[in-house]
C-alpha cells in the first residue's frame, strides 16, 4: 500500500536500500581493478613480449570489443531475466578472465583473457542502472548512482599504486592473480546479498512502501505493466541518441586516461615508474570526490529542496562535461604538476556529470525499457573505449607527443555537449 511521503520525512527509515548501493559500488571497484591492471603492466609487458605502443593500444581496447558487442543483447537479457541472475553469471566470468590473464603464455593469451573479461563485465553498468531504478526513489537516485560510478574513479586512484607495488615486487602475473582472487570473492558476496526489492525478505514494509511511494515501484508491484519497446524504436528517440553521444564523449576521455595516464607521465614528462603510479592517483581521487559530492549529494539535495529536477541535472551534466575540455590544457603541459592540474579539472568535471548521466536511463525510459536504454548508452561508451586507446597509440607513435591525442578528445567532448543541449533536452519520460 502506498503511503504519503510526508510520513517518511518524519519517520526514521531503515536503510537497507543503501546496502545495495554499496554492494554495486564494490562491484565496480573490483572490476575496474581488472581494467587498470593492464595499464600498470605496460612496461613489464614490453619487457616480456616486446609490445609496441600500437600493439598496447589494441590490447588495451580488446576488452572493450566484446564489452561493446554485448551491450545491446545484454540490455534485452537484463529486462528479461533480471539483475540477480545476469549479475551472478557475469561476476563469475570476469574473475575467471583475470586468472586467465595471469597464466597467459603470450600476447594471444592476453588478448583472449581481455576479450572474456569484456563479456563478463558487460552487464555491470546497465544492471546497476536498472537495480538503482528498482531500489531508489528519484530524489535519491543520483547519490545512489554516484556510489558505484565514483568507484570506477576510486579504483584507479588506489588500484594503480597498489597494483604497481605488487607488480614491482612480485611481477605482472601476480598482479593479475590477486585481482582474480578479489573478483571471485565479490562473486560470492553478490550471490549472497543481491535481491530485487520484492525478493528481499529482510526489507521492511516501511522502507518498501517508501520506495514505492516515491517512484521506484518494484517490478511485481506495477499496476499496469508496460509492453517493452523494441531496440529499433528506442534508437530513433532523440533523448536516447543525445544521451548516448554525450556519454560516449565522456567515456573517450575516461578510457584515454585509464589506459594511458601512467605512460603519459613517464614518457612525455619523464617521470620515473613509481612516481608515475603515485601521480596517477591524484586526478582519480579528485574525480571520486566530485562524483559523490556534486554528481550525487548536491544533485539530490537541490531536488529535495524543490529545485526543478531536470534543470539541476542538465546544469551538472552540461557544466561538468564542459569542464572536461580542460584535457586540452594538458596537451601543452611542461611538468607533471601542471599536467595533473588540467587533467584533474577535466576528469573531475566529467565525473560530476557521470552519475547524472547514468541515472537518466531510469528517468527517461519505462521500467521495461531501462535495461535496453542502458545497453544503448553503454554500447556508445564502449565504442569510445575501443577507440581511445587505439587512436592514442597511433597518434603517440606517429607524433611522439600526446598533444594530438588530447586535442581529439576535446573535440569529441564539444560534440557531446552539443548532443546534450540539442538532442537530450529536458530530462523526462519518453512517450511510449
Amino acid at each position: 500500500m502506498l503511503i504519503d511521503s510526508g510520513v517518511h520525512s518524519r519517520a526514521v527509515l531503515p536503510r537497507r536500500r543503501w546496502r545495495i548501493a554499496w554492494l554495486l559500488g564494490i562491484g565496480v571497484l573490483v572490476n575496474y581493478f581488472d581494467r587498470v591492471n593492464l595499464s600498470v603492466s605496460h612496461t613489464s609487458l614490453f619487457a616480456a613480449f616486446g609490445i609496441s605502443d600500437i600493439a598496447f593500444g589494441y590490447l588495451s581496447g580488446a576488452y572493450n570489443w566484446t564489452y561493446a558487442l554485448c551491450q545491446l543483447p545484454i540490455g534485452v537479457l537484463l529486462d528479461k531475466f533480471g539483475v540477480r541472475r545476469i549479475g551472478r553469471v557475469s561476476t563469475f566470468l570476469w574473475s575467471v578472465a583475470s586468472f586467465g590473464a595471469a597464466v597467459a603464455p603470450g600476447m594471444s593469451g592476453l588478448f583472449a583473457a581481455r576479450l572474456v573479461l569484456g563479456v563478463g563485465e558487460a552487464p555491470t553498468f546497465p544492471a546497476n542502472a536498472k537495480a538503482t531504478g528498482y531500489w531508489f526513489p528519484q530524489q535519491e537516485r543520483s547519490l545512489a548512482t554516484s556510489i558505484f560510478d565514483a568507484a570506477a574513479k576510486f579504483a584507479s586512484a588506489i588500484g594503480v599504486p597498489l597494483i604497481g607495488i605488487v607488480l614491482i615486487h612480485a611481477g605482472w602475473r601476480w598482479s593479475f592473480t590477486i585481482t582474480g582472487m578479489v573478483s571471485f570473492l565479490y562473486f560470492l558476496l553478490f550471490w549472497r546479498i543481491y535481491r530485487d526489492p520484492e525478493e528481499d525478505p529482510a526489507l521492511s514494509e516501511l522502507e518498501r512502501s517508501y520506495i514505492a511511494a516515491e517512484g521506484a515501484v518494484p517490478r511485481l508491484h506495477e499496476i499496469m505493466p508496460v509492453e517493452p519497446d523494441s531496440l529499433g524504436y528506442l534508437l530513433k528517440q532523440r533523448k536516447v541518441v543525445g544521451l548516448a553521444i554525450g556519454m560516449g564523449s565522456y567515456n573517450y576521455v575516461f578510457y584515454l586516461l585509464l589506459t594511458w595516464l601512467p605512460s603519459y607521465l613517464s614518457i612525455a614528462l619523464h617521470t620515473d615508474l613509481p612516481h608515475s603510479f603515485l601521480y596517477t592517483s591524484v586526478p582519480w581521487l579528485f574525480a571520486t570526490i566530485l562524483d559523490i559530492l556534486v554528481g550525487g549529494w548536491l544533485v539530490d539535495a537541490l531536488i529535495q529542496r524543490g529545485w526543478d529536477a531536470s534543470l539541476v541535472r542538465r546544469i551538472i551534466l552540461i557544466g561538468g562535461t564542459t569542464c572536461g575540455l580542460g584535457i586540452f590544457g594538458a596537451a601543452h603541459a611542461h611538468s607533471a604538476q601542471q599536467a595533473l592540474i588540467w587533467i584533474s579539472v577535466s576528469i573531475g568535471g566529467l565525473s560530476a556529470a557521470s552519475p547524472v548521466g547514468w541515472s537518466i536511463p531510469s528517468l527517461i525510459a519505462s521500467r521495461s525499457n531501462v535495461g535496453k536504454v542502458g545497453g544503448i548508452v553503454n554500447f556508445s561508451n564502449q565504442l569510445s573505449g575501443i577507440a581511445a586507446p587505439i587512436v592514442t597509440g597511433y597518434l603517440v607513435s606517429a607524433r611522439q607527443s600526446f598533444a594530438w591525442a588530447f586535442g581529439v578528445s576535446a573535440l569529441y567532448l564539444a560534440f557531446g555537449i552539443a548532443a546534450y543541449v540539442f538532442l537530450l533536452g529536458r530530462i523526462e519520460r519518453i512517450a511510449a
